[in-house]
């Protein structure tokens, strides 16, 4: 899968968890949009439009959601795979130092807030 694919079907699988697949084609440029299709074409990701009088005109930052999408149970697996990659390439280069929390003090709560 190209880097392209792999973003596109992880703006697709968020999408799906929170909005119930339904897509912005405003953060979709013309390779999303063929990628898109050639994945409806062989039901891996399926796609279309939503039809005018159900799109909500009040949509994020003045976007409306007119496209949907519903994943394949191999393109969930896929999305979770390079969701979970990710996560590791991230994790690998986080320079932060992990403490464990038996080794964190634990800041006193008083009433009406931290001391």
């Amino acid at each position: 899968m190209t880097k392209e694919e792999k973003n596109l079907l992880l703006y697709m699988e968020t999408q799906a968890v929170d909005y119930g697949g339904k897509l912005q084609s405003v953060r979709m440029n013309a390779d999303d949009f063929a990628i898109a299709k050639r994945w409806n074409d062989t039901k891996f990701v399926r796609f279309g439009r939503i039809a005018y009088h159900d799109i909500p005109q009040d949509g994020v930052n003045g976007f409306p959601r007119n496209h949907w999408c519903v994943l394949s149970d191999e393109a969930w697996m896929a999305a979770h795979a390079e969701r979970r990659a990710r996560c590791e390439r991230v994790m690998a280069r986080l320079a932060v130092q992990r403490l464990p929390l038996e080794a964190c003090t634990p800041v006193p709560v008083v009433e009406g807030g931290a001391a």
